[in-house]
């Protein structure tokens, strides 16, 4: 058990620096730089003296995390040999990271206190732009734990949310590092040309690098930017707690791509299955 018991949500939160109740001070700058590169890292969001808490509570459910090696692409589905020999889709990467389920983790943790909490919800919606944030309504994706263990990688792919909100809650000895694309295609255009050059090594400028510490808040904006968790070294794993909401309520993830994460789907995904909404048309 964690030391986050009892513990209210601006109890755990650095609310001197980012005051969840109000914090018009801070929208404006923090959604500009969404606008601008897709991206944006608060730094030191949990207060210090919990981090320590914060990434041993993390660690003890790592353990549960589904592992499954397989072969994707960028997209997150299975390599197409009809496609043009030039097409990014046609590049194979070993996706090797692994994910721990919300219903693997904790009510009590930092980071379920932290994604239920509406205070935290209506700070997020606040910083993309939107009227709500809805928990998704998936008993396993809602919030989950990646796991990046030594000599694997998160490889380059895209989100299938418009929006990420994630956390790392452990460091990789070495390696580890998020890079990204911001803005690469649109709703309207894939730009298989640009994702491909990255893809073969040839970046043009266009890929970014961060360093991002246990207690940072990254808001991302995954669906069109390319993005990757390089190869981690060392004999630490690398762990981030991914927060899922979505603008409207009652979303559950497809059963392939969520037996893909968790090795498993639930009546819930069944009963969901071909009713799905998407926002746009690109491959995923």
């Amino acid at each position: 058990m964690g030391t986050s018991v009892a513990r209210s949500v601006d109890q755990v939160v650095n609310t001197a620096r980012y005051p969840l109740s109000d914090p018009g001070t801070l929208i404006p700058g923090i959604r500009r730089e969404l606008e601008n590169s897709g991206c944006c890292v608060l730094p030191d969001f949990i207060q210090e003296p919990l981090v320590a808490a914060l990434r041993e509570e993390c660690a003890t459910a790592a353990p549960l995390a589904h592992y499954d090696v397989e072969t994707v692409n960028v997209y997150n589905i299975a390599v197409d040999p009809s496609l043009p020999a030039d097409h990014p889709g046609r590049v194979p990467f070993d996706r090797g990271n692994a994910f721990v389920a919300r219903d693997h983790i904790p009510a009590d943790f930092i980071v379920q206190r932290l994604y239920s909490s509406e205070l935290f919800q209506r700070f997020v919606a606040a910083c993309f732009g939107l009227n709500r944030v809805h928990e998704l309504a998936d008993p396993l994706s809602g919030l989950c734990l990646n796991v990046v263990k030594p000599g694997m990688q998160h490889p380059w792919h895209f989100d299938v949310n418009e929006f990420t909100v994630s956390m790392v809650t452990q460091e990789a000895a070495e390696g580890g590092e998020f890079e990204y694309c911001p803005n690469i295609r649109s709703a309207e255009n894939e730009n298989f040309a640009d994702v491909a050059s990255v893809l073969g090594g040839d970046d043009g400028g266009l890929v970014r690098r961060l360093t991002l510490r246990p207690g940072d808040l990254q808001l991302f904006k995954g669906r069109y930017s390319l993005h990757r968790v390089t190869t981690v070294k060392g004999a630490t794993a690398r762990h981030s707690a991914i927060f899922a909401y979505s603008e409207r309520p009652g979303v559950i993830g497809s059963v392939a791509r969520t037996r893909q994460l968790f090795g498993r789907v639930l009546p819930q995904h069944l009963e969901a299955e071909g009713h799905a909404v998407r926002v746009d048309r690109l491959l995923d």
